[in-house]
């Protein structure tokens, strides 16, 4: 199938009028090219650089390009990537990894420990724009013999190696990027990874081949297409039709009504996204009451099973019971009572309401925009007023890094290691540049546990930390995400708990 902005527009057309096609037309198909409608843009192929970067959704169409230091299984356990084997030294002041040999860049070119090394530091390089080179700057003064790395520890980071598995953990070609240049690589990416990219149509598709050279598992699919779909409507439209074989992230009474009547089948697991509502420490959020209130007044469960169909795990923190953090003794109940009587001490009520906007993609997620309305009609009974503001998911992360949220404002916090620096640490940490929140008090209880090196101590403080955050509700956690996948009978696909849907993990039935 060869894709076109022409050929995008009549698929689209096509679309709506075959949404009704009958069961035996998805088990008659033959796929020699896999299509896959997917709920985001890639705005950069640079996976280690600028706010597309730390996007989880996008992480799925970088790992079918490039590879991890460290790779992760789909249940998230840890497995050799490029780096075989890593480790510390006894006294923690060194790391020490093992570079996999026999590997080939997509030109052909030898992947080398230099490689390794010059992504380590341009990652850890304040100038390069590496979004979490805060994590990298931790190590450096590296030496090199054969395939053996060794660095020395500047600053102690006990999540360092975990990072080599997360987002911009990334390994580029040196030769290749110094040769063409940010813009050249933007134009011709390649890497090591189990596709490459064949052609690429900004806003609209990238098209992938497999790698003959791969060095781990062939993919089963010699070609891949993946559209960018950001409308849930349509990506609907386009599995229902045929028109694409694999979709995610669709409303569940869809993904459900689909999976019933339409002779597709679905996977929906439970991965480790979380829904969550930024308070930015501005207006009226500087008041706990308002917090508090704002907290207490919203109805997870009941938006979980009214609008999602019962798809999703209600949270009280940054921690899913998935996470290494998790502490279930530590809850903010419904309670609009206290809601009113927080307002109340504050001086406002449901005839001299709280004013504020909250914002919100609308179809990034399922229900995204739904939740939020919801949300906004439950705070309305307690005396809170709240202006509801659409903005795609770009917007979100150029706003937060300049720290510019709205008071309040929906979000999905992807964290695929489970670890609480990368879920409580990142988003409420005022220095981060993913976080809006501020305060020194929470800042000074943050700081000590960045390297702590007693594992069992740095746990128990994290969760400490989100006990202060849910007392005085510095955010709202509203849940973890059930993702739905949604595809035709003659493809088998694989989920990975981080929710990265990838082309590698997807088979002929």
């Amino acid at each position: 199938m060869n894709i076109s902005r022409r050929n995008l527009l009549k698929i689209s057309t096509a679309a709506a009028a075959l949404v009704s096609l009958p069961t035996t037309v998805f088990s008659q198909i033959t796929i020699d090219e896999l299509v896959i409608a997917y709920n985001v843009n890639l705005p950069s192929w640079d996976p280690t650089v600028g706010p597309s970067a730390v996007n989880p959704t996008i992480q799925g169409i970088y790992q079918s390009v490039f590879d991890l230091f460290i790779a992760q299984n789909p249940d998230l356990s840890f497995k050799p990537g490029l780096i075989t084997d890593w480790g510390w030294n006894d006294d923690n002041s060194k790391i020490h990894m093992t570079v996999r040999e026999g590997v080939v860049w997509h030109d052909g070119s030898p992947f080398t420990a230099e490689d390794v090394v010059w992504s380590l530091e341009r990652a850890g390089n304040p100038e390069t724009g590496n979004p979490i080179q805060f994590i990298w700057g931790k190590i450096g003064n590296y030496s090199i013999d054969g395939n053996k790395i060794t660095a020395d520890v500047l600053q102690f980071e006990p999540t360092i190696f975990k990072w080599m598995s997360f987002l911009t953990g990334y390994i580029l070609p040196k030769a290749y990027y110094e040769q063409v240049g940010a813009e050249g690589f933007e134009a011709a990416p390649i890497g090591t990874g189990p596709y490459k990219v064949d052609k690429f149509e900004r806003n609209a598709y990238v098209r992938l081949k497999a790698n003959p050279d791969y060095w781990g598992e062939k993919p089963d699919f010699e070609t891949v297409t993946i559209k960018f779909v950001t409308d849930a409507s349509s990506r609907v439209a386009e599995i229902a039709s045929g028109n694409s074989h694999v979709t995610l992230e669709m409303p569940y009474e869809e993904y459900d009504r689909l999976k019933e009547k339409s002779g597709l089948a679905g996977i929906a697991k439970p991965i480790s996204d979380i829904g969550m509502i930024f308070l930015n420490d501005i207006e009226v959020m500087k008041d706990p009451n308002v917090r508090m209130a704002a907290a207490h007044a919203i109805n997870k469960q009941l938006i979980i099973d009214r609008l999602l169909s019962g798809y999703g795990v209600a949270i009280d923190t940054l921690q899913t019971p998935d996470y290494t953090a998790y502490d279930s003794s530590i809850t903010v109940p419904y309670d609009p009572e206290k809601s009113k009587a927080l307002l109340a001490a504050s001086g406002y009520s449901l005839d001299n309401p709280v004013k504020f906007k909250i914002q919100s993609t609308r179809g990034f997620k399922p229900k995204d925009y739904e939740m939020v309305q919801a949300i906004v009609g439950l705070w309305r009974k307690v005396g809170i007023e709240a202006e509801i503001e659409v903005y795609e998911i770009a917007k979100h992360y150029e706003l937060r890094a300049a720290d510019q949220l709205a008071p309040a404002a929906f979000y999905n916090w992807g964290n695929a290691i489970g670890d609480p620096t990368t879920s409580t640490g990142f988003s409420m940490f005022g220095p981060s540049p993913h976080s809006v929140w501020d305060g020194q008090d929470l800042i000074d209880k943050i700081l000590p546990l960045w390297g702590e090196a007693d594992e069992s101590k740095r746990i128990a403080g994290w969760k400490e930390v989100d006990r202060f955050v849910a007392q005085e509700a510095l955010v709202i956690p509203l849940l973890q995400y059930v993702q739905p996948v949604l595809h035709v009978a003659g493809v088998k696909v694989t989920p990975h708990a981080s929710g990265a849907l990838l082309p590698q993990l997807m088979y002929r039935a």
